[in-house]
Order: C-alpha cells, then structure tokens, then sequence
C-alpha cells in the first residue's frame, strides 16, 4: 500500500471544493512533463553542442556569409546595370516620341499650308473667272 501511495500525488483543487490525486505516472507522461524534460534538455545540451561544433561551423559561417556578400554584391551591379538600360530605353523612347510628335506638327502645317494655298488659288481663279465675265 506504501508503494502506491508514492505514485500519487494529492493536490487540492478549489474546482468544487473535492481533492484531486494524480498518479506520478500520469504526469511523467502529459506532454507538459515531455516539453518541459526537452526544454531543459535543450537548455543543457545546446551550450556543449556549440562549442563543440564552433571550430567546424564557425568558418563554414564564414564561407556562407562570403559567398551571400559576394552574390549581394553582384545582383546589386545587374540591379544598377538594368536601370541604367532601362534609362537610356526611356530616353530613346522620349526622343523617338518628341521627333514623331514634330513630324506629326510638320505634318498638320504643311497640310494646313497645302489648304490654305489651294484656297487661295482656287479664290484667285475664281477671282479670274469674275474679272474674264465682267470684261
């Protein structure tokens, strides 16, 4: 009876004034019992890990962290390389737009001019006309 009575724990509940008694076994096997095992468990074998692993790792870091800069550094000069071709394409594509839009200018005045002029020679025939009548 000693026996069982060392795998139970009596805890007093105030959830409707009755006593609780939870075997030892019960809460070596909650998944509380389990997370907090793992976190001292973590807690004691991290530190031994780390430095027994630092002299390895420490320039396999060094070596990832080279190769990071060095890829940083190059996709920074591909970034600067495209916006500088994409500057000169905006400028060549204003250029182009500024000279079609004076050719389009050019165009309209010309055609303006056209009209005017065969207005005027079509008045001047006609003025012709009326002179050839009255005479």
């Amino acid at each position: 009876m000693f026996a069982n009575d060392i795998n139970i724990l009596r805890l007093t509940s105030f959830k409707g004034g009755e006593l609780a008694m939870i075997r030892l076994e019960d809460l070596l096997r909650s998944d509380m019992a389990k997370g907090v095992a793992l976190g001292v468990g973590a807690a004691v074998l991290v530190p031994v890990l780390v430095s027994a692993l630092a002299p390895v790792v420490k320039p396999m870091a060094r070596t990832a962290l080279k190769t990071g800069l060095r890829t940083y550094e190059r996709a920074r000069e591909v970034v600067e390389e495209a916006g500088e071709m994409m500057e000169d394409l905006v400028a060549e594509t204003q250029a182009e737009m500024r000279a079609d839009r004076l050719a389009a200018e050019q165009a309209q005045a010309d055609a303006q001019a056209a009209a005017e002029a065969e207005s005027m020679e079509a008045a001047a025939q006609h003025h012709a006309s009326d002179e050839a009548i009255r005479h």
